[in-house]
């Protein structure tokens, strides 16, 4: 992985666009925490997802999580813009 970006929401009431919390329906209390990882190439995400499923810590994980992971989003994307 050469990036990994994590972020806790912050500007996402905003008039006249969908925002994060209407579109994702957050409750009072709740908080949007947004994160990305970048890699070289499809094949490389591939080799790290392996590697990521097959660490045994994942099966130590509490069976009780601090969030509801059936409202986690997951998604692949390509760069159109780079800076």
């Amino acid at each position: 992985m050469r990036n990994f970006f994590r972020s806790a929401g912050a500007d996402l009431n905003i008039k006249g666009v969908l925002t994060f919390p209407k579109g994702i329906g957050i409750k009072a209390g709740e908080a949007v925490i947004f994160a990305f990882i970048t890699c070289k190439s499809h094949a490389h995400r591939d080799r790290v997802n392996a590697k990521v499923m097959a660490d045994p810590r994942l099966g130590a994980m509490p069976q009780s999580m601090p969030f509801d992971p059936k409202r986690m989003m997951y998604g692949g994307f390509e760069a159109k813009v780079d800076l």
